[in-house]
């Protein structure tokens, strides 16, 4: 009975309320940037959508670890990425502006692709060595700016809940910038939206914020140096991510991988 009322409750309430701000959100996203309000309106409206969505799908948030961030400070941070609600989570709850480095593919989407442009989000092009590249250097453009970027460094997200393998960029960003990596832990939100499926489940989130990871203490001199130092950051931040993920997505076989 209690799934029954739950599925009409997301058919007739949460789907239609979800689109109707979804748009809204876009619409006042792009309108805003383009009148040259972009450091307001490519966070605020954002932030407003996302803690919306955790409340109508019932979804109660617990956050630690703001303190830990200083105001003015660009920060990479670097999640795992156990489900599409991650992006509800941190936009909603990090508590300071970012730029996403997200999949080119949501470019497409309707008016919402149109509103990340405009907010000055980084899209990901991996068609070749030279295109990914770019990316990495256009994320390192506005990080040199002010501001921070948000990034899930296994690319993908998870189908079982727990990590996968890091990906290097931003770990290199981190090196060439010489800019503090925040890990952040994420907890719960695979079991909200599942892979491979649009039926909510609610449950309750967990986002840990970590004590930065200064790129300072790496200083290589050449390219062999340059790979060890981004693995070793690679390595440290998952391990920390990991220390706070809940048992159940823990490696069973150990942190690395």
């Amino acid at each position: 009975m209690k799934s029954i009322l739950l599925f009409i409750y997301q058919l007739v309430i949460w789907l239609p309320l979800f689109l109707i701000i979804t748009m809204l959100t876009a619409l006042v996203t792009i309108v805003g940037c383009l009148l040259g309000g972009e450091k307001i309106f490519s966070y605020y409206p954002g932030m407003i959508w996302s803690r919306l969505v955790c409340m109508l799908t019932l979804c109660p948030v617990r956050v630690t670890g703001r303190e830990k961030l200083l105001p003015n400070q660009s920060y990479i941070f670097a999640s795992n990425h156990q489900g599409a609600y991650d992006i509800f989570l941190i936009y909603g709850y990090l508590g300071v502006p970012i730029k996403w480095i997200m999949k080119k593919s949501l470019r497409k989407i309707f008016l919402v692709g149109k509103a990340c442009e405009s907010a000055g989000f980084i899209f990901v092009d991996t068609s070749s060595a030279k295109a990914a590249g770019q990316t990495i250097r256009e994320a390192e453009e506005k990080l040199q700016h002010g501001a921070s970027i948000s990034i899930f460094p296994e690319s993908t997200r998870s189908k079982t809940g727990r990590m996968g393998s890091f990906k290097k960029g931003a770990f290199q960003m981190a090196l060439d910038l010489q800019l503090p990596i925040v890990p952040l832990t994420i907890n719960g939100t695979f079991e909200v939206m599942p892979t491979k499926t649009l039926l909510i489940r609610p449950h309750r989130l967990e986002l840990i914020i970590h004590d930065p990871i200064p790129a300072t203490d790496e200083a290589p001199n050449d390219l062999r140096e340059a790979a060890a130092a981004i693995r070793r950051l690679s390595d440290n931040t998952r391990a920390v991510i990991h220390s706070d993920l809940w048992e159940k997505y823990k490696d069973s076989k150990g942190e690395a991988r």
